[in-house]
């Protein structure tokens, strides 16, 4: 417990370090959104327009810590602020458009890849020499060494458009509103299949050489060759023994990608103009949506701290050794 109120302390000033940076970074850079959007209506809006655009925005002549105040009491209801892209639409609306997506498709990509991967990996260091072992690793060492949207094109070009197996683009299909129905779930499984192959196979490869080299070192173990001599199943050895002390490396791996979940891969879903966080973040780039790209890398950051205080309380359970400390 005192392990995990430590790390809570520190994951609550990184908290808030990035909330302030947040808040800062932007009043830091020469001009504004107001002055930008004000800039793009060319003419159009009145020069007292502007005041109320600086306002909307939250950029006013108050003092820095009021206006720091001010944000965090607005964070704390939801509000992120206002849109330059999607004007006038909250950042938070926004966000929430993509969040879905972006955790459907990204989610179920790192959870097959690890799943995957670490299973591939502790099979392949329990019986070294067989062909899993001397076939898997440089096949995917192979594919992974091509970015993950080179092989979204590949799977788009050969499955998509030459096949027609598979859809182009999208989540789902233009003729189906969103609906809890069979017909919907199953347009998005099948706009959804390409995009997670495309991650899945450029990261497979990874998960499955880091647990295949940390099992060789647990291999080794004295504990190991005891439950060897006890007579224990090799089923059981592989499992409760080797590949749950092996696991421990892969945990912080996944719960950093977790935590990175929300930022959606963002080319995979920009090959395949699926509308989740990577294609919110581009616009807001082209645009110069500076509240919309502050929401959106805040809610990456606060996921990626959760993620690791998960992982936490995952190692107490994973590593008696941590209860100790």
């Amino acid at each position: 417990m005192r392990h995990l109120l430590r790390n809570l302390g520190l994951y609550a000033v990184a908290a808030w370090a990035s909330l302030t940076l947040n808040f800062l970074i932007p009043r830091l850079m020469p001009g504004d959104p107001a002055s930008m959007m004000f800039a793009r209506f060319q003419g159009q809006l009145q020069p007292e327009a502007i005041d109320a655009l600086r306002l909307a925005f939250g950029f006013t002549d108050a003092p820095l810590y009021q206006q720091y105040f001010t944000y965090v009491g607005h964070l704390f209801q939801g509000d992120l602020g206002i849109s330059v892209a999607y004007f006038p639409a909250n950042v938070t609306e926004v966000i929430a458009t993509g969040l879905g997506w972006t955790l459907l498709l990204s989610g179920i990509a790192v959870l097959i890849s690890f799943a995957l991967g670490t299973a591939l990996g502790v099979v392949a260091t329990w019986r070294r020499g067989g062909w899993l072992d001397s076939v898997m690793p440089p096949v995917l060492i192979f594919l992974g060494a091509f970015p993950y949207f080179w092989l979204a094109m590949v799977l788009l070009y050969g499955l998509g458009f030459v096949l027609g197996i598979f859809p182009l683009r999208h989540a789902y299909s233009d003729t189906l509103a969103p609906a809890f129905s069979g017909e919907f779930i199953f347009s998005v499984v099948q706009h959804m299949v390409l995009p997670v192959a495309a991650i899945v196979i450029a990261t497979l490869g990874g998960w499955m050489l880091s647990m295949r080299s940390t099992m060789v070192g647990v291999l080794a173990e004295d504990y190991i060759t005891m439950a060897n001599a006890k007579g224990l199943s090799q089923k059981r050895i592989m499992f409760h023994y080797a590949a749950r002390n092996a696991l421990l490396p892969n945990v912080t791996g996944f719960g950093m990608a977790l935590g990175f979940v929300l930022s959606g891969s963002l080319l995979t879903e920009i090959v395949f103009s699926y509308p989740g966080q990577g294609y919110l973040l581009i616009q807001a780039v082209r645009n110069q949506d500076y509240p919309l790209m502050q929401g959106i890398f805040l809610t990456i950051t606060l996921a990626v701290l959760a993620a690791n205080l998960l992982v936490d309380v995952l190692y107490v359970w994973l590593d008696p050794r941590t209860r100790a400390r």
